[in-house]
């Protein structure tokens, strides 16, 4: 007999998920749209559901594609980042203004304390949104960062961005 593939347990828990990806792309939809007729919300629809089907067909519903339990944190988490974004902003331009003498370009491997793979790529990418540093290569817990000067390295290596991302993942 063919096994079922919704028998297991956990995917139970996948209501939530596909919930939260129904309502994100009907928002996404309705925003982009501008149309709100019979015809083009029934249209709309039928591509969300197609969507839903061919999501869960190919098994990437799940909670690292709908994080749910990510939500409630991250908009502390994005006011503190762009924030972040901001100050690096004004740190980049004033190394362009003051010349080649304050730019000392670094590489360096910074450990990533998070425990979720969705955890690591977020501080992977907070690093790389952060003007004057890139975020290279991640290997297990480690990540190659690019700096334009030394104390964007400094900064990174107090922890306080990945202390930040750790507690967002928890």
């Amino acid at each position: 007999m063919p096994e079922n593939k919704f028998s297991d347990p956990d995917d139970r828990n996948l209501l939530p998920h596909t919930i939260s990806l129904f309502l994100i792309l009907a928002a996404f939809w309705l925003l982009n749209s501008g149309y709100y007729t019979l015809l083009i919300l029934s249209l709309g629809l039928i591509s969300i559901v197609l969507v839903l089907y061919v999501a869960h067909r190919m098994d990437v519903v799940d909670h690292e594609s709908q994080p749910l339990h990510l939500t409630l944190k991250l908009p502390g988490y994005l006011t503190w980042l762009t924030k972040e974004i901001i100050l690096s902003n004004i740190s980049v331009v004033k190394h362009i203004w003051l010349g080649n003498e304050t730019i000392s370009p670094v590489l360096t491997t910074i450990k990533a304390s998070q425990k979720t793979d969705i955890g690591k790529v977020i501080y992977a990418n907070s690093i790389t949104l952060t003007p004057g540093t890139v975020a290279v290569d991640l290997v297990g817990d480690q990540i190659t960062v690019h700096a334009i000067s030394r104390e964007n390295i400094e900064v990174l290596q107090a922890g306080e961005m990945d202390r930040r991302v750790s507690r967002l993942e928890d």
